[in-house]
């Protein structure tokens, strides 16, 4: 087994009891989805007592508090929000903190799949704190291909028209993208258009584009806005309005282009989706989120896009909207995947501890993993998904440490599949500086995400953010990734305050 070296003591670290404290315990083995499943969270002596242990295809145990199971999450839009927030000197709202949605802003670089269905890496990286490691579970899909290879798309836009959208960067981006969108899309797609203020209303109905582009156009360049925010109506009408125009053999998506502040009519995410719950089911309409504004409904917009089988990201420059709308469209438009679930098992013999990072309301009960009634989430093509895991050896522990197996149904038969990828302690790297470029570029960005939601419980060996901002600087020059850079001054806009 490779051995590791020991590091500074990080000057974030309140005290080796706290780290302690917050990293105690094992796995998602409870019951409830959306809760946080560390000993920080629950207490040292809060979890279940184990039930009889399982073997996995290899014949290997792992009692049930050594499983971790979470629904697939490829959204973005808390760090797109936290940038922009740390641009206009104001220090992100914890609440708003996502890290996997930090994690999953990044380019990597997984192996893809020939077809359909996911390609799992599982690896790792010892830190300076004893014992711990840092491990990365990557899953891809297959890379997009070109537009004329993806089926049909049936696009319902959901366009908030309210007073608060007349703020710049807001409708006028939406219009923008939404113009530059219609550009893109082939002659077989469709697109119907909804607006919502104090009452919702169909502006255009579902439209094979064709020699119809005009129209589209014209319904948009229209968009002026109003008063109040009832999005709950959007959203009914919305989806009423996808299922009429439905088309079978497509992609059916409803695209939702908000800052999500709703002040009228149903404010609940559940409740509206209850109201729409016939449609997402029976005619597998997906809900694609487009956040804007400096004043943000994340909290509303994300609990409609989780539940809603979709994703969201956010937008707040024109650059950011042309690559979700033109350069990611057919990412954003296909699916690979629906109700994709993962499940890490930590050999018990070799792993004393373990704490996911992120994920917190995407967890999934354990026994529920091939359960295929339980929502999962929905991926598409040239997506990557990655979960990072804050990993305790046991003291000269050796041999297999995890095994990361995924999930999902095909988007069209809903057959499903799983497959696998595993990790053996004297695969991880000695030290971080070590692994691959992309892997460093997965830790600064937990760590950023980590620091802004609890500095007082850091990550294992987590860097000042001065030093943080040093690497992502050194990373950005090596990687030559101006995504990169964009974190690298994000993480110096938040030095700035005093973070």
């Amino acid at each position: 087994m490779k051995t590791h070296r020991t590091h500074r003591v990080p000057r974030l670290f309140a005290t080796a009891a706290a780290a302690a404290l917050l990293l105690t315990g094992c796995g998602a083995g409870d019951s409830g989805g959306g809760e946080a499943s560390d000993g920080a969270a629950r207490g040292s002596d809060a979890f279940p007592a184990p039930s009889a242990p399982r073997a996995d295809e290899n014949g290997r145990t792992a009692a049930p508090d050594h499983l971790s199971t979470f629904a697939l999450d490829v959204d973005t839009a808390s760090y797109g929000y936290a940038r922009r927030t740390l641009t206009e000197g104001q220090r992100p709202d914890p609440s708003t903190i996502r890290p996997e949605e930090f994690v999953n802003s990044f380019r990597q670089d997984y192996e893809r799949p020939d077809g359909n269905g996911f390609s799992v890496t599982v690896d790792g990286a010892r830190t300076g704190e004893d014992d711990w490691s840092l491990v990365r579970v990557g899953l891809a899909t297959r890379t997009a291909g070109k537009s004329g290879e993806r089926p049909p798309a049936a696009l319902t836009f959901v366009i908030d028209v309210s007073g608060s959208m007349g703020e710049p960067g807001r409708l006028d981006l939406a219009k923008s993208s939404l113009g530059t969108m219609t550009d893109r899309l082939r002659d077989d797609d469709s697109v119907a258009i909804v607006t919502f203020s104090g009452e919702a209303e169909t502006v255009l109905p579902m439209t094979r584009l064709g020699d119809h582009r005009g129209r589209v156009h014209q319904a948009v360049s229209g968009l002026e806005p109003t008063d109040s925010t009832n999005l709950g109506a959007g959203v009914e009408t919305g989806y009423a309005t996808a299922v009429e125009g439905l088309r079978e053999g497509a992609t059916n998506r409803v695209v939702l282009v908000s800052d999500a502040l709703a002040n009228t009519g149903d404010t609940d995410a559940d409740s509206i989706l209850d109201r729409i719950g016939t449609a997402r089911r029976e005619h597998g309409i997906t809900l694609f989120g487009v956040g804007v504004g400096s004043d943000y409904g994340d909290a509303l917009m994300e609990r409609l896009a989780d539940k809603g089988d979709g994703h969201t990201t956010y937008v707040s420059t024109e650059d950011e909207a042309t690559k979700v709308f033109s350069t990611d469209l057919a990412q954003n438009l296909d699916l690979t995947a629906r109700d994709a679930k993962a499940q890490v098992a930590f050999d018990p013999g070799t792993v004393a501890a373990f704490r996911l990072i992120g994920y917190d309301d995407r967890r999934v009960a354990d026994d529920d993993f091939r359960d295929d009634r339980v929502d999962g989430g929905e991926v598409g093509p040239g997506h990557t998904v990655t979960a990072l895991y804050a990993v305790r050896t046991r003291a000269g522990a050796d041999g297999h440490l995890a095994t990361a197996t995924v999930r999902w149904l095909d988007p069209d038969t809903r057959t499903p599949h799983e497959t696998s990828g595993q990790l053996e302690t004297g695969a991880l790297h000695d030290d971080l500086t070590d692994a691959s470029l992309r892997f460093r570029v997965t830790t600064t960005a937990a760590y950023f995400a980590d620091a802004l939601r609890r500095p007082e419980t850091p990550l294992p060996d987590a860097p000042t953010l001065g030093e943080l901002r040093e690497t992502a600087d050194e990373l950005a020059r090596k990687t030559e990734d101006e995504e990169v850079r964009d974190l690298a001054d994000a993480i110096a806009d938040a030095s700035r305050l005093d973070l």
